[in-house]
């Protein structure tokens, strides 16, 4: 027994160690502040959500000082952000640690809503342990010593279909165990939790696995487990009753198997925050206790909240305990966690110059990247976009090569800069900016026999082959234009152009943003054509800026 105490304490220190050594520098080199949210109000105390973002089915550890979050990316590539905080409050995107999705041919095409389910990230042995479900070919786990850094290639830990949300545990004793839940769609069931064992280095699952609890009567569409041990009790946390109307459930045993009491810990209560569940218990420095967990804001995504947490009874309560029956809900605003001292306000980063030789870490495509997609001309501080062909002509949503960001907050503003060169022997290609999801619009500079025009054009139902609705604005003299689009309360949206980057006209035509496959609206760039050719044309994008909303 002391001998496994002691491999527990080393192991705990050798992911301290390593953390030590991890540079935890963005791309830019410094702290960057959001012009539309920041969480951190500067006194103290902090407001949620603490990112207005869609960072879904999120999971977070803290090793020695740091804090790191990961949430599910489905489709988009690079897939699996890994964020970083000092608080739990300022967080930048350190990196991805999928660069390419398997099964590579399956994934070099839009694949929207498959992918990276609701992942889990530990560390075990001295690395940085994520396990992560595709429902259409198994649980996968990658390593790393740095977070920030290289990821392994996935190793596909449990093949089987519509195995979903997996979560590891290593036990006193050393032996290691995976929760999963099941994804109907795929399985056939749901409601359920299933535990198995898995080898020493976590690689593998070496048995059938147990179902531990069965949801169906009391808490039905129970999912997203993550799975603790404390003062001798086996804890699963896991949401139950659905995205947007659930609670957050708490399962206790004193077997790994069970059997296990159950307790709603949080509910959205009298609060504004609807479906408060799913996430992450994570410990400061000083002892506190802390839930990550989102919300679901329709076309914005599931944005990102932080809750107190206390334990009762070895029971946990998350949020505010307004009546003392020992069953939590959310605050708007709290005192900050304490972590021992105070840091910058630091926020991803959401505007790119297109400056250096890398694209921001918040940009990702809706298919594994083709080599020959884009250019990062650190010379011209520009974005290259090649047009690439769109699949059997259809629609946006089918083309891999649309570059997108989630929505950073409920009003923002978005504007770019654009430098359109169609290649002259071909008369289809389009280059603009894009409000992306199972409704679409976009502003682009479009080729024709006669010269380039301006459209705006919309795509209803999307995913089910809708055609685009275009309309020509006007006839274009000059290959630059500034493109823009604001956005509004509600996700109601307006597009707008300039011809100096100054004056704007905004069009009448009111777009409303709808939630992509279970994720939120986008906000993008493009270039597309519809022909085949030996070469293609390209657009510049010299800069994207995210700031306020201006009426």
């Amino acid at each position: 027994m002391k001998k496994q105490l002691l491999s527990l304490v080393l192991m705990m220190w050798c992911c301290r160690v390593v953390a030590q050594h991890i540079p935890l520098v963005q791309k830019g080199g410094s702290s960057y502040v959001s012009k539309v949210w920041v969480a951190d109000q500067g006194n103290g105390t902090y407001k949620n959500p603490i990112l207005d973002a869609d960072y879904s089915d999120p999971d977070a550890i803290r090793v020695g000082d740091d804090f790191y979050l990961i949430s599910s990316s489905f489709e988009a590539i690079p897939g699996l952000p890994v964020l970083h905080s000092k608080d739990l409050v300022n967080w930048e995107i350190i990196g991805h640690a999928l660069l390419r999705q398997p099964p590579f041919d399956h994934y070099n095409i839009p694949r929207h809503g498959d992918g990276v389910w609701a992942p889990s990230i530990r560390c075990f042995h001295g690395e940085f342990y994520i396990y992560y479900p595709d429902i259409n070919y198994g649980i996968y786990l990658i390593k790393a010593k740095n977070p920030a850094g290289h990821w392994s290639d996935p190793v596909l830990v449990y093949p089987g279909l519509g195995l979903e949300d997996p979560c590891p545990l290593m036990d006193d004793d050393g032996q290691m165990y995976l929760v999963h839940a099941f994804a109907g769609s795929k399985a056939g069931i749901k409601s359920i939790l299933a535990v198995n064992k898995l080898n020493a280095d976590g690689t593998k699952v070496t048995d059938e696995g147990v179902i531990v609890y069965d949801g169906h009567e009391t808490d039905p569409t129970i999912e997203g487990p993550k799975f603790y041990k404390r003062n001798g009790y086996y804890y699963i946390f896991a949401p139950a009753g659905g995205v947007s109307t659930g609670w957050q459930l708490v399962l206790r045993s004193k077997s790994v198997y069970g059997p296990y009491e159950r307790k709603v810990v949080m509910d959205q209560g009298k609060s504004s925050t609807n479906g408060p569940h799913q996430g992450a218990w994570v410990s400061t420095q000083t002892g506190q206790d802390w839930f990550l967990h989102f919300q679901d804001k329709g076309p914005y995504g599931r944005v990102l909240h932080l809750q107190p947490m206390q334990w009762k009874y070895n029971w946990p309560v998350i949020g505010i305990d307004k009546s003392g029956n020992g069953k939590g809900e959310p605050v708007a605003s709290y005192k900050k966690p304490n972590v021992g001292r105070s840091y910058p306000i630091n926020t991803p980063v959401e505007s790119d110059e297109f400056n250096g030789n890398t694209l921001g870490l918040q940009w990702q495509w809706m298919a594994n990247p083709g080599e020959a997609w884009y250019y990062m001309n650190p010379v011209k501080g520009a974005l290259r976009l090649y047009s690439v062909m769109i699949p059997d002509k259809q629609n946006l949503w089918s083309a891999g090569n649309v570059l997108l960001q989630k929505f950073p907050a409920d009003e923002f503003m978005v504007t770019t800069k654009v430098d359109f060169v169609p290649n002259p022997k071909l008369k289809d290609e389009k280059a603009g900016l894009t409000i992306m999801g199972l409704d679409y619009a976009a502003i682009a500079m479009e080729s024709s026999a006669d010269g380039n025009y301006l459209v705006y054009k919309e795509c209803k139902d999307a995913g089910k082959g809708g055609t685009e609705d275009e309309k020509k604005i006007t006839k274009l003299s000059s290959s630059i234009i500034y493109l823009g689009v604001k956005i509004e309360a509600g996700a109601k949206c307006h597009f707008g152009y300039s011809l100096n980057g100054i004056d704007y006209v905004w069009l009448a035509d009111e777009f409303q943003a709808r939630v992509g496959q279970w994720i939120g609206a986008k906000v993008g760039l493009f270039c597309t054509r519809e022909s085949q050719s030996n070469d293609s044309g390209y657009a510049d994008f010299d800069w994207l800026r995210v700031g306020a909303l201006t009426k």
